[in-house]
């Protein structure tokens, strides 16, 4: 895309100035567009010891605004940077973030850690605060200037595909949305080993719950390329089905949670497995299975443990030139589907329908007919010669009394006549909240 509509000036500003701007709140470094802090400490460190020392940097980056005849600075590229020296000496909302660093500048020149109030009390500030940083002010269309972020971004730690998403779709409520929900489950995500640390910093929790949700939208498999561009950046959904997506997408997360409690030990830990074993939860509560049976979740483990380390034994017994044994086909198949291309549509596919195999028959469906019906309610109700709640032995009488299911119907309890028992409606009730 080019940026014809942008106009540059070159100059240069000291730390004192981008420290003055923090402070009148003049200097943006979060930008709708920006991603996360994504430098480690020995990155903060390592630029430290070059402004101190008086090495080059690269310049920094500014969107520069008018708003109301007040200028704002939203920083496009150098916030690591910029956030590094205000973390070094504890500025504002950084005061918390203050590291040292190993430096010559005692008297005879030995490496010792100097902090920000030690070097101040030694007279050196100066040697910061004085540094120029290179600058490039840019005016312009913001649309324009999200495409400049995404380019200039591409040296250094290269923006992963989701922060690429999240720069040119900020505005998108469907990556709000996402990003909310990624949150609440990072440490879900973190616990199952799902995602490392790293890669959540780098936005991989809002990447996968985007792909979770695009599933939900689409009732299905996605081809994670096509697909997550157009959804994001425009081809969503209205409010009230975007919040239904939400919903069904945390029921989800938490029925495999509770399907499988011992994920991290196996294969489904890796993302694109796991991304597959969510879209087969959703299919099969969307089928009506009953998923939160704990004998069969313990089997539905068992299970997954099996396939799991069955496929890791033939990717074993491939690396030494082995190959898989005749009983072992299904695992082969299975490997298959997690090497190159793992996110394509047909490979997701192939992929789910081994799944649907080996967990397909395992549970159990609801009854689609949850209530009893009227010649049901009369057959119960002149079969039983007590006509008494066997819960607190009140008496009965037509318009007082319900059916209650024996086996709870969110268990696979049928509405049969020999799964049903008078009760009282409090009784009823009082059952129905503690099950």
């Amino acid at each position: 895309m080019p940026t014809h509509s942008l106009d540059f000036e070159y100059d240069s500003r000291t730390i004192q100035e981008f420290v003055h701007l923090f402070n009148a709140e003049e200097l943006n470094l979060e930008p709708g567009f920006q991603r996360d802090s994504v430098w480690t400490l020995t990155d903060r460190k390592k630029l430290i010891e070059s402004l101190l020392q008086n090495y080059p940097v690269p310049s920094v980056f500014l969107y520069r605004q008018n708003e109301n005849g007040k200028l704002r600075y939203d920083v496009i590229d150098g916030k690591q940077r910029l956030e590094t020296i205000l973390m070094f000496q504890g500025a504002g909302r950084f005061r918390r973030s203050r590291f040292s660093v190993k430096l010559p500048l005692g008297p005879d020149n030995a490496m010792e850690e100097w902090d920000w109030r030690r070097i101040q009390k030694h007279g050196h500030e100066y040697r910061l605060m004085g540094y120029k940083f290179q600058t490039v002010e840019i005016t312009g269309d913001l649309a324009d200037i999200i495409n400049l972020f995404v380019r200039i971004n591409s040296t250094g730690k290269r923006l992963t595909g989701a922060e690429k998403r999240h720069a040119r779709f900020f505005h998108s409520d469907f990556l709000k949305q996402a990003g909310r929900l990624a949150e609440k489950k990072r440490h879900f995500f973190r616990e199952n080993r799902i995602l490392s640390a790293g890669q959540i910093s780098r936005m991989k929790h809002v990447e996968l719950v985007c792909e979770l949700m695009a599933s939900i939208q689409a009732k299905g498999l996605i081809n994670k390329k096509k697909a997550l561009d157009g959804i994001i950046g425009g081809q969503s959904a209205d409010p009230r089905r975007l919040r239904k997506i939400v919903q069904d997408t945390t029921r989800v997360l938490n029925l495999v949670k509770k399907t499988f409690p011992d994920i991290r030990t196996t294969r489904f830990a890796n993302s694109a497995d796991f991304y597959s074993l969510f879209v087969l939860v959703w299919e099969m509560d969307q089928e009506g299975c009953i998923l939160l049976d704990p004998r069969r979740n313990r089997q539905a483990q068992r299970l997954l443990i099996w396939l799991s380390d069955g496929v890791g034994m033939v990717r074993q017994q491939q690396r030494t030139v082995e190959g898989a044994a005749a009983d072992q086909r299904l695992f082969a198949d299975y490997l298959l589907t997690i090497q190159g291309d793992t996110d394509s549509l047909a490979t997701r596919q192939r992929r789910a329908e081994i799944l649907k195999k080996i967990f397909g028959g395992l549970f159990e469906k609801r009854d689609e007919h949850r209530g009893f019906t009227v010649e049901q309610r009369r057959l119960l109700w002149h079969s039983d010669d007590r006509k008494r709640c066997p819960k607190c032995d009140r008496p009965l009488c037509w318009s007082n009394f319900t059916i209650d299911h024996i086996k709870p119907h969110a268990l696979g309890g049928k509405s049969t006549l020999s799964n049903a028992a008078l009760l009282c409606r409090k009784c009823n009730s009082r059952k129905g909240k503690s099950e």
